[in-house]
């Protein structure tokens, strides 16, 4: 198989940088939870089940160094948003959902069906 540039598989292609943001286990979620809206810290710890502060903290620091959410402070209050950049994950990661939702439960039987 012959390498193109931009090739996925090439260490320096930023398909690459792009699946290893979004294959973070907590960043899409986190994506998804701030595509509904601006959301401050303690209400997406909230609505995101089972992640941790710390981790939720270390996510948003990593979206923000990549440009997807903005943290935003006024009066004493910190919000974060989608940036522009990061709305355009929004429908890719939609498109994930609607995979998940039709088709998690074959996966979930699959995998007792292995460990059986």
């Amino acid at each position: 198989m012959r390498e193109y540039p931009g090739s996925v598989f090439l260490a320096d292609c930023p398909a690459r940088l792009a699946i290893e943001i979004i294959a973070d286990k907590w960043a899409v979620v986190v994506l998804f939870a701030l595509s509904r809206g601006p959301c401050r810290h303690s209400e997406l710890v909230g609505l995101i089940g089972g992640i941790s502060r710390k981790v939720l903290t270390q996510t948003l620091r990593r979206l923000q160094g990549y440009g997807l959410v903005d943290r935003r402070a006024e009066a004493g209050r910190v919000e974060y948003t989608l940036t522009d950049l990061g709305r355009t994950l929004v429908r890719p990661i939609g498109v994930l959902t609607e995979w998940a939702h039709e088709h998690g439960a074959a996966v979930v039987g699959f995998q007792e069906s292995e460990a059986g």
